[in-house]
C-alpha cells in the first residue's frame, strides 16, 4: 500500500493571529514538504489547483517541477487537476515536462473540481459541467496513447495530424480520475479502465465501498481486469505525539476553512463535537498519534481494498514547523506501522 501527503497550499488567516502568510512563502513551505516527505519514504506527494486569494496553488505542475530537481523517488501528482475548465494539450504538455524532470515520476489527477473559480477565469460555462469533463477527458486520454494527434470536439479548437511534445518518460503517463463519491465518475473511471481516487472528508469511511464496488463492477463490464487497478482515498489528518494534542492542535485551522467553506455553500456550522465525532475509529478524520492514525489506514485497506492513501495536511493553515513534524511523524512511525500489519496479514 502507498502512503502520501497532499496539499491545496493554504493560505487562510491563521486562526489565532489573524495573519496571512504570503503565496510566496507558503509555496516556499510546499516545496520543503515535498522534500521531507521524499527524504522519509513516502510514495507520492500531491498538491491541489485552485484559483482564490486563500490557496497558493493555481499552477500545480509548477511546484511540483521545482520539487522534483531535490527529490529522488516520490511520486509527484496534481490532487486535483481540474479538467474540466483547463486546456488538455497544455496539462499534458506541463505533466509530460514534469515527467521528465522528475525522470519518470509525474502523476496527473483529474477532476472536475468542487471548486468553480476556474470556469469564469478561463471562459468555461458552468452549464457545460459534465460535458467539458467529459470532452476534456477524451482528449487527454487521446495526447498519451499516440505522438501525432487529431481532434475534433465541442470546446476547444480542432486540430489535424499535430505532434504533441514533449513525450514523457513513462508509457503510458498516469491519470487518475478523482472523485468525491460521485456513482458517475465511479462508472466512468472503471470503464476507461484508470485508477480512482476517491476523497473521503465526511462520513465513514465504509459508506464509500458501493461506490468502490460500482467502479470494479464497471471495470470488469469493460473488460478490465478488476484487481489490477489502483484505488486511492484522500483524507483530512494530522500525526503528533498524542492524540489529544494532535487534535487540540488541528482543530482551530480545520475548523476555520470548513466553517468558511459552509458559509459559502450552506452547511451547518462545524463544530469541536462534529470534530471530535469524526476522528472516531470509523470517521474520516485521521488525527492521533501514529498508532491512532495506523490502525484507521489499515482499517480503511480492509474495508475498502485501497492500494493507496493521502493524508491531507494542513487543512487551513497552521505553523510550518508543525507541518513538517506531522509529515515526518507519517513517514517514520504511521508508514511502518501500516505496512508491516498488512504485510503480516496477507
Amino acid at each position: 500500500m502507498e502512503l502520501g501527503i497532499s496539499t491545496f497550499v493554504e493560505t487562510t488567516p491563521d486562526p489565532q493571529s489573524g495573519e496571512v502568510i504570503s503565496h510566496s512563502q507558503r509555496i516556499q513551505d510546499v516545496i520543503e514538504e515535498i522534500v521531507l516527505a521524499d527524504r522519509i519514504g513516502l510514495d507520492v506527494f500531491g498538491v491541489g489547483e485552485h484559483h482564490r486569494i486563500d490557496f497558493a496553488a493555481s499552477a500545480p505542475a509548477v511546484i511540483l517541477a521545482a520539487a522534483a530537481a531535490r527529490t529522488q523517488t516520490i511520486r509527484l501528482t496534481s490532487a486535483v487537476t481540474v479538467l474540466s475548465s483547463a486546456d488538455p494539450v497544455r496539462v499534458f504538455q506541463e505533466f509530460a515536462t514534469l515527467d521528465a524532470i522528475s525522470g519518470g515520476r509525474a502523476e496527473i489527477m483529474a477532476g472536475r473540481g468542487s471548486f468553480i473559480e476556474s470556469f469564469p477565469l478561463f471562459g468555461q460555462d458552468l452549464h457545460d459541467y459534465n460535458e467539458l469533463f467529459d470532452e476534456k477527458l477524451a482528449l487527454l486520454l487521446k495526447l498519451r496513447e499516440s505522438e501525432h494527434v487529431t481532434w475534433n470536439g465541442h470546446h476547444r479548437p480542432s486540430f489535424r495530424n499535430l505532434y504533441i511534445s514533449p513525450r514523457p518518460v513513462q508509457q503510458p503517463l498516469p491519470v487518475w480520475i478523482a472523485s468525491g463519491g460521485n456513482p458517475e465518475s465511479a462508472v466512468r473511471a472503471g470503464t476507461l479502465g484508470l485508477p480512482l481516487v476517491l476523497a473521503i472528508i465526511g462520513g465513514s469511511p465504509q459508506m464509500f465501498l458501493p461506490i468502490v464496488q460500482l467502479y470494479k463492477q464497471a471495470a470488469e463490464r469493460a473488460g478490465h481486469d478488476p484487481s489490477s487497478l489502483q484505488i486511492a482515498t484522500h483524507s483530512h489528518g494530522f500525526v503528533w505525539d498524542s492524540t489529544e494534542e494532535a487534535a487540540d492542535l488541528f482543530y482551530p485551522s480545520t475548523a476555520y476553512v470548513l466553517n468558511k467553506l459552509g458559509q459559502e455553500r450552506g452547511w451547518g456550522p462545524y463544530s469541536r463535537r462534529s470534530y471530535d465525532m469524526a476522528r472516531a475509529r470509523d470517521g474520516a478524520l485521521y488525527v492521533g498519534d501514529a498508532q491512532t492514525v495506523a490502525d484507521k489506514i489499515i482499517d480503511l485497506q480492509q474495508q475498502l481494498g485501497v492500494t493507496r492513501f493521502f493524508l491531507h495536511v494542513p487543512v487551513g493553515s497552521m505553523p510550518h514547523d508543525q507541518v513538517m513534524r506531522a509529515i515526518e511523524l507519517f513517514g517514520t512511525k504511521v508508514a511502518p506501522i501500516v505496512q508491516s500489519t498488512l504485510s503480516s496479514n496477507n
